[in-house]
């Protein structure tokens, strides 16, 4: 008995200073300044930028592989915070903000029946592509809503759901919530958006709901800039060359194009 014991003793204590050797001879010294700028950081852990937690984005930022201002949840403030830390130049960026491309709400678009299952939009696109006529259209039971962890969406009494541009943080989550891909980041500073995404042809357009894009192309003539193209039937808007004078938000017969910044 006492021979075993003293066997597993030495056993164990052999064990021990080969673990203790190998901890100090494999040890990898971890930069300081991660925990830092993981400090800095929202602590979000969103994904919105590419990286799967904000302590993987500060690695990648003090090792250079992600630039000073990829963190969409951060401010300029914060921005400017780590790259005085870290001793680099940050880039001066324009907030990305979600804009919702439909319009098509309870009282422009048509459904085909009553909803009664879960309150998710995968779920309702399943049974006959959804309860609306029109396919490419908000379904209105809000997974983006509840897929935002900063309370920068809500869904409107109409059924759409509406952004609020103040606390939206450009993470995506939204984005990637959405069934139809009906949601994109957009410059703050390109506030004209056409709010659809239909490709049917204008009168099965117009059979499915008041608001859509029917192809008519009196964007596309009377944009003074050539901004405007319409392909498969639906008006695609290039936001590098849009002036922003609102000429194509005033000739569109159907308003299915949208000017954010006269709603503020």
């Amino acid at each position: 008995m006492i021979a075993a014991v003293m066997t597993m003793a030495v056993t164990g204590l052999i064990a021990g200073l080969g673990l203790m050797y190998a901890s100090k001879k494999f040890h990898v010294q971890k930069d300081e300044r991660i925990e830092t700028v993981n400090g800095m950081l929202p602590a979000a852990n969103c994904g919105g930028c590419g990286f799967p937690g904000c302590g993987a984005l500060a690695e990648a930022i003090v090792n250079g592989k992600a630039p000073v201002n990829a963190c969409p949840v951060c401010s300029r403030e914060m921005v400017q915070q780590i790259a005085e830390y870290l001793g680099l130049t940050a880039d001066s960026t324009i907030k990305k903000v979600a804009r919702v491309r439909c319009m098509g709400n309870c009282d422009s678009a048509v459904e085909k029946y009553n909803y009664y299952g879960p309150r998710d939009c995968h779920s309702i696109v399943l049974l006959s592509g959804g309860n609306k006529l029109c396919t490419y259209g908000c379904v209105g039971e809000g997974s983006c809503v509840k897929a935002c962890n900063f309370d920068a969406m809500h869904m409107g009494n109409d059924g759409i759901p509406v952004v609020n541009e103040e606390k939206c943080c450009s993470c995506g989550l939204c984005v990637k919530a959405c069934p139809r891909n009906l949601i994109v980041l957009i410059s703050e500073d390109r506030p004209v958006v056409v709010s659809c995404m239909s490709k049917d042809k204008g009168p099965e357009v117009k059979k499915a709901c008041s608001v859509g894009c029917i192809g008519c192309k009196m964007c596309e003539k009377k944009c003074p800039v050539g901004a405007i193209d319409v392909d498969s039937f639906l008006a695609k808007i290039d936001p590098a060359v849009c002036n922003v004078c609102g000429v194509c938000v005033d000739v569109c017969p159907t308003k299915a194009i949208k000017n954010y910044s006269r709603t503020k």
